[in-house]
């Protein structure tokens, strides 16, 4: 018997980082479970930004139809069970424990075979696959780790794939292109399969496009096939109307701040579209309380209210760009303090960039992570005279919240690993 500390020891001992192309080792593991991916009704969702609050919103617009939700997730905010998940109720300790049990011997047998050791990714996605098929499930949903040709996900046949956008993030592994990486997201992509993009750049949606047809697969555009016309920001909701050629809603409300949001929940709103067209029961008048009822930890949260701080997750170009003209729609006549860290493998530059633009003073932290930048490396990015040095990221927090003044409002952001502590933290104080 494995308990649950050396589960989550065995799973974290695996290659963490190293990226082994390919699908072999995938295969081979989940055949001798007896392939219990096969048999999951899931939706796989691909894309640089936006996959965790798209699948929050699906998940959300399934359950209130009436129907039982597995999802799948990466990375975790606060304990890795979340990644794991129930109609919203993370993996049970002894579960994950059990199904290490189950994986771990097959693991260690194909560590003895040519296509050598699985990765921890390889290891999670599959004990995600064997949980859902334990289970009387209508649907999982699916979120890809990194790109999706070979993605360890990209072992399913979804009824419906989801690319969210693309953007210039692992530039490394997934190409240096919009196109490039497009073509990446676009393996997910199966045949005769519907595929639903809220990519815009006519460059990236080009490949989407061209592998969609080659695949017989209906692709569906946000813009041009359905869309979200956003009315108004109102007592910290995004108010809008989703319109398809079939249907046009009521006001729509969501408590996820930003114009990036109200697209994320119209993907959401189409999945449940082209799920009603491929047989199932839809009600959409119960859309609305779906999408209200719909959070997503680390995305433009607030963590505390006085000083009024906020906590975001964005960690790339795209995703700094959103959160920037989130932060300037809410708050353009507040002064406003940052916290900083960030990766060495980002383009801090960029990014600090467009953060400067609405930072009246920045406090640069570091953290306990293999790929931090200092501190002092941050503060060389940034033009804002007004910044400040600290090795200790709670001790940053505290000296920003100390000298912020009674209508200011203090952003953490960079990293979503940083993230992940910073609320942590908020949790103890």
């Amino acid at each position: 018997m494995v308990n649950y500390q050396e589960a989550l020891d065995w799973i974290h001992s695996r290659e963490k980082f190293k990226v082994k192309p390919g699908l072999k080792r995938m295969d081979w593991m989940l055949a001798r479970l007896g392939n219990p991916h096969k048999n999951l009704n899931a939706v796989h969702i691909a894309g640089t930004n936006g996959k965790g609050s798209t699948l929050s919103f699906l998940r959300h617009l399934l359950q209130e139809q009436g129907y039982s939700i597995g999802a799948f997730t990466s990375p975790y905010i606060t304990r890795f069970n979340e990644r794991i998940s129930v109609d919203g109720y993370e993996i049970s300790d002894e579960d994950l424990a059990d199904l290490v049990g189950v994986i771990r011997p097959i693991a260690e047998e194909l560590k003895k075979t040519p296509l050598g050791e699985p990765t921890e990714f390889e290891i999670i996605t599959t004990i995600a696959m064997l949980h859902f098929s334990r289970l009387e499930l209508d649907f999982v949903l699916i979120e890809t780790g990194l790109g999706g040709r070979y993605d360890s996900t990209n072992v399913i046949t979804p009824l419906l794939s989801i690319i969210t956008n693309v953007g210039l993030d692992h530039i490394n592994i997934l190409g240096s292109t919009h196109a490039e990486i497009a073509g990446e997201k676009a393996g997910i992509i199966k045949k005769d399969t519907p595929v639903i993009t809220g990519v815009k750049r006519r460059d990236a949606l080009k490949v989407i496009a061209h592998e969609a047809e080659g695949l017989n697969a209906p692709l569906l555009c946000f813009g041009d096939d359905f869309n979200a016309q956003h009315i108004r920001e109102e007592k910290g909701m995004e108010i809008f109307i989703f319109t398809n050629s079939v249907h046009r809603s009521g006001e729509l409300k969501t408590r996820m701040r930003g114009t990036h949001q109200v697209e994320n929940a119209a993907l959401a709103v189409q999945a449940c579209e082209v799920l009603y067209d491929l047989g199932y029961y839809m009600d959409r008048k119960r859309y609305d309380t779906a999408l209200y009822k719909t959070s997503w930890p680390a995305r433009f949260e607030t963590v505390r209210d006085k000083p009024l701080t906020i906590i975001d997750g964005a960690h790339n170009v795209e995703g700094t760009q959103a959160l920037v003209k989130t932060v300037q729609r809410h708050f353009a006549n507040r002064k406003l303090t940052l916290v900083y860290a960030a990766l060495e493998d980002k383009p801090v530059e960029k990014m600090m960039g467009m953060l400067d633009e609405i930072a009246d003073s920045i406090y640069f932290t570091t953290f306990d992570f293999p790929r931090s930048l200092k501190a002092e490396q941050l503060q060389e990015y940034s033009s804002v005279k007004n910044s400040h040095v600290y090795t200790d990221y709670k001790e940053a927090i505290q000296q920003a919240s100390a000298h912020a003044e009674r209508e200011e409002v203090i952003l953490i952001t960079g990293s979503l690993y940083f993230i992940s502590l910073v609320r942590d933290y908020f949790e103890l104080v």
